[in-house]
């Protein structure tokens, strides 16, 4: 008697789009590698959350008062493996752009889609300048697409029948570490959650694997919640802080509806749009109904809690997958199409690359900040704003990539003068997150023997005064020379911040204080600044 084993053969469908995918990462690794280099080349320097999360990966922990632990951990692999250089810290940055990219075209082949459909959609998401922007610095958001579109794929590989162990892993893990990477990943959850019971999708519930997968989403994002309890909710405290005190700019159902045509470019539009047309019409993707309700029920609570218009940017990736295939499906019988050309709508693509090139200067700083006032005078554009904070003559994105190494350069000037006691006992007060990493920073690149930034803001101020006697203190504050010297018995100004390009915000006084009055304790409790 004579066995066999059947062999299911690779799929042959599967292997292009893996190919084709990897072409396109590439490019997108390639741009942002180049466009690092070349705005470092102009004078752009790191970007205010960069410092922080340089020093929040060198003070790991389970939470962080206004982020999840991913981004500490991305930054500190960075800094181990690369170096903490500007190029250096963005390298992960960089392949999460890239993966965003690959995963857009595996997300329109898990739908149906072939090479036209594949190939519109990563170029529509490669030429984003959300993506562009957002995978030019080291930061939290430019994860976000990845985990998302990850669960999103493993969902749609349950219903095209793939193992649902496997799967339902890949999507309790992705979830999880999601949720560690960002809270917004919990609305996007939720928001699947509704998309599925409410299509005849809800039938990959019924695997017990479902469970394990929802179970270990909840074990991995459990340590974050025992950090909260045990701290005290500061990230509930911090979001409150910052509803109260309207930092955020909050925009009207209208503008944040535009809000997205300017995130992903102007005739992208042309590719999502249909994409949520055909996931809710579910013809040409019979599969896809809950994930077009998942972004209705997604956009609607993100208006309703006057959430930052980029907070919808992890999901689009989908929809372009889906608006590659309704183009496909719509020119079915083209010659590029049938002919399996990857650049199956020229006109369209090429539109689409005229156009966000023609506003790249607005996602990336790829021209002196001089010339870039130029330019978008002359072409009437204004990059909107996200926060309440007033800006110079460039907006804060860029803004903050300008006055930290004259920030540095004031202070460790000052420590290098200041008598050997004095030097062991001073404390550098910074009011911000920012100053107090870039001064761990570059500071410390100048005059390794600096002591620690003190810090008032968010996670500074939770590492406390590291011992500080608050008998001699350089403090980076925007007091005037009066206000202070109700606190101490000498009050040196020693410079003023003025870097023309900075935000307005960090025009401060640097002083050398010394003797704290009796009568004016400091009461480390009454810094705290969770904003």
């Amino acid at each position: 008697m004579t066995s066999s084993t059947l062999v299911r053969p690779a799929d042959p469908t599967l292997r292009s789009a893996v190919r084709l995918a990897a072409g396109f990462a590439a490019i997108q690794l390639l741009l942002q590698f180049g466009l690092t280099l070349w705005t470092s080349h102009l004078g752009y320097s790191y970007f205010r959350d960069e410092f922080y999360y340089i020093a929040c990966g060198r003070h790991l922990a389970w939470g962080f008062v206004d982020h999840g632990p991913i981004v500490a951990v991305q930054a500190r692999l960075g800094e181990l493996l690369f170096g903490d250089s500007v190029f250096a810290i963005r390298i992960f940055a960089a392949l999460a752009g890239a993966a965003t990219v690959w995963l857009t075209g595996l997300l329109a082949w898990a739908m149906g889609g072939r090479r036209a459909a594949q190939a519109l959609a990563m170029l529509a998401v490669l030429t984003a300048p959300h993506y562009i922007g957002v995978a030019s610095i080291l930061s939290m958001n430019v994860f976000e697409p990845v985990f998302w579109m990850v669960c999103a794929l493993a969902l749609l590989m349950l219903l095209r029948g793939g193992p649902a162990r496997l799967w339902w892993i890949v999507f309790g893990v992705s979830a999880g570490v999601g949720l560690l990477n960002k809270p917004s990943m919990a609305f996007f959850l939720f928001a699947v959650g509704v998309g599925l019971l409410c299509t005849s999708a809800r039938r990959v519930f019924g695997s017990r694997w479902a469970a394990v997968g929802v179970g270990l989403l909840l074990l991995i994002a459990l340590p974050n919640v025992l950090w909260q309890v045990h701290n005290h909710w500061p990230t509930l405290e911090f979001l409150e802080n910052g509803r109260r005190q309207g930092k955020n700019v909050v925009l009207d159902p209208l503008h944040f509806f535009l809000a997205q045509f300017a995130m992903l470019g102007p005739f992208s539009v042309l590719v999502w749009m249909p994409g949520l047309v055909a996931l809710l019409r579910a013809k040409s993707i019979r599969e896809g109904r809950w994930l077009g309700l998942a972004y209705v029920v997604f956009y609607a609570i993100m208006n309703a809690l006057h959430a930052k218009d980029y907070y919808l940017a992890g999901v689009y990736p989908a929809l372009f997958a889906a608006g590659g295939i309704a183009w496909e499906r719509r020119y079915a019988f083209s010659k590029s199409v049938l002919s399996e050309r990857a650049i199956g709508f020229p006109v369209l693509e090429s539109l689409l690359l005229a156009a966000n090139l023609l506003i790249l200067p607005m996602a990336s700083p790829v021209l002196r900040p001089a010339d870039w006032l130029r330019y978008t005078a002359a072409l009437h554009l204004r990059a909107p704003a996200d926060e309440t904070a007033a800006s110079g003559p460039l907006p804060q994105f860029f803004a903050d990539r300008f006055g930290w190494q004259q920030l540095a350069q004031t202070v460790v000037t000052a420590y290098r003068a200041l008598p050997a006691e004095d030097k062991r006992q001073v404390c550098l007060v910074m009011t911000n997150y920012g100053e107090a990493g870039a001064l761990d920073l570059l500071g410390r690149q100048m005059e390794p023997g600096l002591p620690p930034a003190v810090g008032t803001q968010n996670s500074y101020w939770m590492w406390g005064t590291h011992g500080c006697s608050w008998k001699v203190v350089i403090f980076v504050t925007e007091n005037t020379p009066e206000q202070e010297a109700m606190a101490w018995d000498s009050v040196t100004l020693l410079r003023r911040l003025d870097d023309p390009y900075s935000m307005p915000f960090e025009h401060k006084y640097v002083y050398l204080l010394r003797g704290r009055k009796p009568g004016m304790p400091v009461v480390w409790a009454d810094w705290k600044d969770y904003i």
